[in-house]
């Protein structure tokens, strides 16, 4: 393999770059616009496998997370990286079945603890014990990620591997000859050949490979992350039934949930908006689960589509039915960008499937 170049600039794409760069490949990394405009940068980021999913699927972001520990005791100063736990709780589970998503993380060997109000209040001072439910899920394992640091980091050993980065390309399009991927066309008609392609261009990715005649079922739904002033006060990565959020860095906070999405308009050209009352609402949520009366204020927010294949299951690796050609396009892409752009490489590489990725072929689709 001389020449490798992977469609798109988020965490996926820059892990897999990078990665093929270590390989030893020359590698150009080449996006529409900027480096983590998309889905990237507007992530929550919680590194975790909680709840219920595949064996295959849960297997696959505990290594994931693996991944990230190694990164992070390369350099524990980091601050866009931190493994402070999970707490879970949501208003219209019962205690049965709180305690069956809890057996089922036991079962599998996840590190699960149920908490009262009162375990919260004793081991996670700066929750709001008494917003919590009766019963609380702690995973002490989890953690969460700045993907912006991630892809500035990544990218940075990217370069300095010899890789291009070419950004600014505008809509580009798979460039397909005698039945074989050979590279991209950039929206000025300017080609970039390469013998491998790797698409992960988040939610566009399904229309970038229709362009080529694949069928990879989009399910991408609308979200929103609002990203906090600084505020003085320690927890957890929280879901809860009205807000979801983590730490930031520079003591700031990323917060997002699912009960606004019908009200964020998505436009013609592709933009998004929603109402600054919506945001405000959140973020009124999200400060009710804080100690301290602590009121949190909006900073900055962004809407889009999130990245989920219509399956919900990730779309990993060699597309059969166009040689040349590997996609990555899921919804845990922060969990699992690390381990993803390791197991998709070996594939470039190798040319033979990886067994960690047999159930999330883009081939599932076919017929």
């Amino acid at each position: 393999m001389d020449r490798a170049l992977v469609l798109g600039g988020g965490a996926l794409g820059t892990s897999i770059a990078t990665h093929l760069a270590r390989s030893g490949t020359q590698v150009t990394l080449a996006t529409s616009g900027a480096l983590c405009d998309g889905a990237s940068g507007r992530s929550l980021s919680w590194l975790n496998s909680a709840g219920d999913r595949s064996p295959a699927y849960h297997a696959l972001r505990v290594l994931g997370i693996d991944r990230y520990r190694t990164l992070f005791a390369a350099d524990p100063s980091r601050d866009w990286l931190r493994f402070p736990g999970g707490l879970w709780w949501d208003g219209e589970e019962t205690a049965e079945t709180t305690h069956a998503r809890h057996n089922a993380e036991i079962a599998r060997g996840y590190d699960s603890h149920l908490l009262t109000p009162e375990g919260v209040a004793r081991e996670l001072p700066g929750v709001n014990a008494a917003a919590a439910a009766e019963e609380s899920i702690r995973n002490p394992g989890e953690g969460w990620v700045s993907l912006p640091h991630l892809v500035e980091h990544l990218t940075g050993e990217l370069r300095e591997l010899g890789g291009v980065v070419e950004t600014g390309l505008g809509t580009c399009a798979l460039l397909v000859e005698d039945g074989r991927a050979a590279g991209i066309r950039d929206a000025s008609g300017a080609e970039h050949r390469a013998d491998a392609v790797v698409v992960a261009c988040g939610a566009g990715t399904s229309a970038v490979m229709a362009g080529a005649g694949v069928d990879i079922p989009d399910g991408s739904p609308l979200a929103m992350l609002v990203t906090t002033e600084p505020a003085e006060v320690e927890v957890p990565v929280l879901n809860t039934p009205r807000a979801a959020m983590r730490p930031n860095p520079g003591g700031t906070f990323c917060v997002d949930h699912d009960w606004y999405v019908d009200q964020i308009l998505e436009h013609d050209d592709g933009t998004c908006t929603i109402d600054e009352s919506v945001v405000t609402e959140l973020l009124d949520e999200a400060s009710a689960l804080l100690t301290g009366n602590t009121v949190l204020r909006a900073a900055t927010w962004a809407c889009g589509r999130k990245p989920i294949p219509a399956d919900g299951e990730p779309v990993l690796g060699t597309v059969g039915a166009l040689p040349g050609c590997h996609v990555a396009f899921t919804h845990s892409g922060a969990t699992l960008a690390l381990v993803a752009g390791e197991l998709v490489t070996d594939e470039v590489m190798t040319g033979s499937r990886h067994p960690l990725l047999a159930q999330f072929s883009p081939d599932r689709f076919r017929g």
